[in-house]
């Protein structure tokens, strides 16, 4: 069985989990996040602790069972404590400024590039260098992250653009004669 997968999922107070036949739903203080059940995987809620049971002897259903105790244990953490992503623009004029569910950012375009943020999903601006993003479900607070970073990701000869905080650039040396 998956080693990921025999760990039981412990249920902090607070969150309410309801397995159904088809899905799984986490709600808490951050939110109200829904997971699609698989086949493959039997889901038993007792006593604060949620457990996934491979369905069958397969390797499929043994992986399965590892992502899907992963996904709902993303879920609860995300309705209890949250995820964040940190953005730095790296660039002379490069800034920010997030406005309600709007995030404005001047990047070296002849043009202000705005970008709406979806439900659920904050953006804030504690400097005009850097951008925080914060939700519940973390595969959109990634997404979202990539989304912002792909506008004007870091160029190789100087590092300019927008990066992760804990991203390491490397620089290339220019060509020489």
């Amino acid at each position: 069985m998956s080693r990921v997968g025999k760990m039981p999922v412990v249920v902090p107070a607070g969150v309410d989990i309801a397995v159904a036949q088809e899905e799984i739903s986490v709600k808490g203080s951050n939110g109200s996040l829904k997971l699609a059940s698989n086949p493959l995987v039997t889901v038993k809620l007792d006593a604060g602790k949620l457990t996934f049971v491979p369905a069958n002897d397969s390797r499929e259903a043994n992986a399965m069972s590892g992502t899907m105790r992963q996904l709902v244990n993303n879920m609860v953490v995300g309705v209890t404590k949250g995820f964040e992503k940190k953005l730095s623009l790296v660039g002379v004029g490069y800034k920010a400024a997030a406005q309600g569910a709007k995030l404005n950012l001047a990047v070296g375009y002849s043009h202000p590039v705005n970008k709406d943020m979806p439900f659920g999903i904050t953006v804030a601006t504690p400097t005009p260098t850097e951008v925080v993003i914060k939700g519940a479900d973390r595969q959109r607070v990634g997404q979202v992250a990539a989304e912002i970073r792909a506008i004007r990701p870091p160029e190789p000869y100087k590092g300019k653009g927008i990066r992760y905080a804990d991203e390491k650039i490397t620089i290339k040396e220019t060509k020489k004669k």
